[in-house]
């Protein structure tokens, strides 16, 4: 009887502490636009495909990771934008529309905001200002992508070169 109720015991904390990590807290781009607006915080975007392999492994690894969900959440505003998606975007004066190409496509401002280099996953970071700083293309474990969002995150690019940051970055993971 005891080793049933500490059996249980343990599955209901292991269920606590699962549910207890932190996750991304993914927002529409408009959305991210409208709070930045509010509150200007720099934005970093998930540009990705339903197809594509590596956006689903970095989903569910590097983006899974509650260290890299806490420190996003915490410095950005995360969008996870489709690059195929068909929903016209209104941003700064212009409408940006899903391009037919072939039997897939693409969305305009996925081009834009990727400098024509359509490769997935890429993610995009904004300034506060929702300028672009850099499109960085291809999969990232957390333990690339933790300087990387830590270096736009905290500014530090506007100060120092990257050689320099990422020689004095000590991880958090």
């Amino acid at each position: 009887m005891k080793s049933g109720f500490v059996l249980s015991l343990l599955l209901t904390f292991s269920v606590v502490s699962v549910s207890a990590q932190e996750t991304i807290n993914w927002v529409t781009f408009e959305k991210a636009v409208e709070l930045a607006q509010k509150e200007p915080r720099p934005i970093i975007m998930d540009v990705y495909t339903d197809w594509c392999g590596w956006c689903k492994k970095m989903d569910a690894t590097t983006f899974a990771n509650p260290k890299i969900a806490a420190y996003v959440n915490q410095y950005f505003y995360a969008v996870k934008f489709n690059a195929e998606q068909k929903e016209p975007i209104n941003f700064r004066e212009r409408e940006f529309k899903f391009i037919p190409n072939g039997q897939r496509g693409y969305h305009e401002l996925a081009a834009e905001l990727m400098q024509g280099k359509l490769s997935y996953p890429t993610i995009v970071y904004l300034d506060k200002e929702l300028n672009l700083i850099q499109p960085i293309a291809g999969f990232q474990t957390p333990e690339a992508i933790e300087p990387i969002i830590n270096f736009f995150g905290s500014d530090k690019y506007r100060s120092m070169t990257w050689e320099a940051f990422s020689a004095e970055f000590k991880s958090n993971l």
